[in-house]
């Protein structure tokens, strides 16, 4: 009768998703603190909210670290900032035919997305006019949608951007308002709304996300998927905490792969709608478990990451199958 119970419990949430309903706190903090016996249980509401939107659909999104190691930003977790030891590459913006050259890669990756990634707090002219040229040529020969990812953007490079082509714009949040100011000083969480609200003003996509296992209450996680709900982000990266010797967070713990199962399942009922990611640290987090992610998330990125590896994209390509799901292509 118990085993019964839960699972009605885990299908009203699912019920209320998909009538356009939100989850309250205690709801929330009910799926990050449901008992790791019931977690298929959990995987199968949560599925039912994506299968509802996406079929069995996986979009694939390959990131290149368009410029590395040269960050101002005091960011805990990154080993790209000013604070950060950690021994990763320095190069400034990587020149155009490069950046062609990765989105020849993705392709090849069965990816649909083209994510041009740059570390710092927001572009100069000159580093814009060489990402707006890539894109430009990119757009005119290849069939991939393009994300940008280049920090705080002032009104003119916003609109540069879309007129350039650039589909979404990814500015994550990344932990709650309240754990904000312990994670990053050199710029605010309001900035990062803005920012966000921009792009939305000049037609762009807006892709918006978080990293969990940077010291969030389970409650916090609650309002980051409350937060992104009301910021209306299309795309949704949920990325785990990856710790980067070297860098502040480095001796954060790993966010147990069924608590990672269980955020997941979380965003799709808040964020019924929206393309939910499986990001940055899922090979390190979820381990043995990352095929039961796509029951919840419907999109992952493939290859490496910024300065970290990701796994060989045969493996990710396998596991789709297996699933019986199937790779989008050409989808944003």
């Amino acid at each position: 009768m118990e085993t019964v119970a839960s699972e009605m419990e885990w299908q009203s949430l699912s019920q209320k998703a998909l009538q356009g309903e939100c989850l309250t706190i205690e709801e929330g903090l009910a799926v990050l603190e449901a008992d790791n016996d019931e977690i298929l249980l959990l995987m199968q509401a949560a599925f039912k909210v994506r299968k509802h939107y996406y079929g069995k659909k996986v979009k694939l999104n390959m990131i290149i670290n368009a410029k590395s190691g040269l960050c101002p930003e005091d960011c805990g977790y990154c080993s790209q900032s000013i604070i950060s030891t950690a021994p990763v590459k320095k190069y400034t913006l990587l020149d155009k035919d490069t950046l062609l050259s990765g989105a020849r890669e993705a392709m090849a990756r069965k990816a649909g997305t083209y994510c041009i990634v740059a570390a710092g707090k927001g572009p100069t002219d000159k580093e814009l006019d060489q990402v707006v040229d890539a894109v430009r040529e990119i757009r005119h020969t290849m069939p991939l949608k393009i994300c940008a990812c280049l920090g705080i953007l002032k009104d003119d490079q916003a609109k540069r951007l879309a007129e350039a082509g650039v589909h979404r714009y990814n500015h994550n949040l990344n932990t709650s308002r309240a754990n904000y100011p312990s994670i990053t000083t050199t710029h605010t969480y309001d900035q990062r709304l803005e920012t966000v609200e921009k792009v939305k003003t000049y037609g762009m996509s807006p892709c918006s996300g978080v990293i969990i296992g940077m010291g969030e209450t389970n409650q916090e996680i609650v309002e980051m998927a409350y937060a992104l709900r009301e910021l209306d982000a299309d795309s949704i990266p949920i990325n785990f905490l990856n710790a980067i010797p070297g860098t502040p967070l480095e001796h954060a713990g790993r966010t147990p792969s069924m608590k990672a199962l269980k955020v997941l399942a979380l965003f799709r009922f808040i964020c019924p709608s929206k393309e939910i990611r499986v990001a940055g640290g899922r090979e390190v987090n979820l381990r043995t478990l990352q095929p039961l992610s796509l029951f919840a998330a419907n999109s992952l990125f493939v290859g490496d990451y910024l300065t970290t590896a990701g796994q060989d994209v045969t493996a990710d390509h396998q596991i789709i199958e297996d699933l019986g799901f199937e790779i989008e292509l050409n989808a944003l």
